[in-house]
């Protein structure tokens, strides 16, 4: 069975690099991204996550590695 993308489910036109509590729900444990395989998010949704969440690192609101 195929995942729903959590964007789409959720009405989400435009990924916001400080919305962290979204954000933090696609990176594992370690800190790295989770593959769009295993979220089911759609291809234009992953880009723009990938986008959100690099630039929010490099402002400091999210790590780069875990602890």
């Amino acid at each position: 069975m195929k995942k729903q993308c959590y964007f789409n489910q959720h009405n989400i036109k435009h990924i916001d690099y400080k919305d962290t509590e979204v954000l933090k729900k696609f990176i594992n444990p370690h800190g790295r991204m989770i593959a769009r395989k295993r979220t089911g998010i759609s291809a234009t949704y992953q880009r723009q996550l990938a986008g959100a969440i690099k630039r929010a690192r490099f402002l400091g609101l999210l790590p780069y590695v875990a602890n």
